[in-house]
């Protein structure tokens, strides 16, 4: 280097600890500051026929609202949105709102649905301003424990609101329906009953999530009627469970008619928790042979061997299967594509697996009412992720009574 070459070095101080992040940032707020000028462009555009009494544009800019900070992803961003002023408001003054920026957003939806899994994953209320200050920067304004605590209330009443809508609008095919046990304080434990639905086009929803007394008939039989009240008249075509006896004879005096299909993965459980280790894997397989044979005789044979190889020193594990035979095979009377989804309540064991997580390892914080508001946000949030049942054309057919015989479609025969 030569000698009269002068290098400017800048001092480290002057240097952002983190200017990957604040490079993300500012590019967020250029990309959002873009986004709503189109909006506000498209806004003009459509009311520029618009005129006063001297000929004017009526609807003309206004500068923009006081600057805000908005939590994103990316730690805080600080945007504005530009205004309007409307010339002549007779009949009404046009104001301009912008979808991506509504006036109290003070954060993005994943922040929102940060939180309550936060809370879930064992962050405690009053350690909520470091966990997310270190996620998205110490300027995140409006993230205290107090905070906190409000959107609690906000999620309770959000819930409230959920639990008594009207679910006239759709027709139900399929119901999965299960009593999830945790312990959200020491000395008691709390029992979720949870039902699902499959709708007529192969979209799932989350039904029911209530606090019952254990799994009575008495706590189900409420739960079924208020479902039927808010609009599931018509009964479901199949209704998938475990071998709770309080959920089958509340269905049995609602919906009658319902058929019913044993969830294979607790019984599996149950059968093999009644056998020693050693042979439980083998015992599995065996399991296996029945519900994912290709037709309801095919599965009798699997069913008849497994009664033959351990009935004489296992009765008590075979007996657990032989009691529930005929519902446990109901799914082959639907469509085979749906079997995959019909045969277990996989998608509320599930969910409910980070739900046991948060509660194991808070006991003692958690109380009754928000553990329920924890796990309706939860499932609202596992909900996007469920996919579509397969084969969702079926459906319809099983509605108006198509006969299906080893998930496939019989023709009925012309007179």
């Amino acid at each position: 280097m030569p000698k009269d070459t002068v290098v400017a070095f800048r001092d480290p101080a002057g240097f952002s600890p983190d200017p990957l992040t604040d490079l993300l940032r500012k590019g967020a707020r250029d990309l959002i500051a873009q986004a709503v000028e189109a909006e506000l462009a498209a806004f003009m555009d459509a009311h520029g026929h618009l005129r006063d009494e001297d000929g004017r544009r009526r609807i003309v800019r206004h500068g923009y609202l006081p600057e805000r900070q908005v939590q994103t992803g990316v730690g805080s961003v600080r945007v504005k949105v530009p205004r309007v002023r409307d010339r002549t408001p007779s009949g009404g003054r046009i104001r301009f709102t912008s979808a991506i920026l509504p006036p109290f957003l003070r954060r993005t939806r994943s922040i929102e649905e940060l939180l309550p899994w936060l809370y879930l994953k064992g962050v405690s209320t009053g350690d909520f301003q470091d966990a997310l200050a270190a996620l998205f920067g110490k300027d995140a304004p409006g993230l205290s424990a107090s905070t906190i605590a409000r959107l609690k209330a906000d999620w309770s009443e959000e819930y409230e609101r959920w639990r008594k809508r009207d679910l006239s609008s759709r027709r139900y095919v399929y119901l999965w329906a299960d009593g999830v046990y945790f312990t959200p304080r020491m000395d008691e434990r709390q029992c979720m009953l949870v039902v699902i639905g499959a709708d007529e086009w192969g979209d799932k929803d989350i039904l029911a999530i209530v606090d019952g007394y254990r799994e009575s008939a008495q706590s189900w039989r409420e739960l079924l009627l208020d479902l039927k009240a808010r609009g599931l008249e018509p009964a479901p075509e199949l209704a998938i469970g475990d071998g709770a006896l309080g959920f089958w004879a509340a269905l049995s005096e609602v919906y009658p008619t319902t058929r019913v299909q044993r969830c294979w993965v607790h019984k599996t459980a149950n059968v093999l928790n009644a056998m020693p280790k050693s042979l439980q894997a083998k015992a599995k397989a065996h399991l296996q042979d029945i519900w994912m044979a290709e037709t309801r005789n095919d599965a009798d044979k699997a069913f008849e061997f497994f009664i033959k190889a351990y009935g004489v020193k296992y009765q008590k594990a075979v007996d657990k299967l032989t009691k529930d035979r005929e519902a446990l095979l109901t799914f082959y009377d639907f469509p085979a594509e749906h079997w995959k989804h019909i045969r277990t309540t996989n998608p509320i064991e599930s969910t409910f697996a980070t739900v046991r997580h948060r509660t194991a390892r808070t006991k003692g914080c958690l109380s009754r009412k928000t553990a329920l508001a924890m796990t309706f946000r939860l499932m609202l949030s596992a909900k996007r992720k469920w996919r579509k049942l397969d084969g969702a054309k079926r459906l319809p057919e099983i509605i108006t009574g198509v006969e299906f015989r080893d998930g496939i479609k019989q023709e009925t025969k012309a007179a």
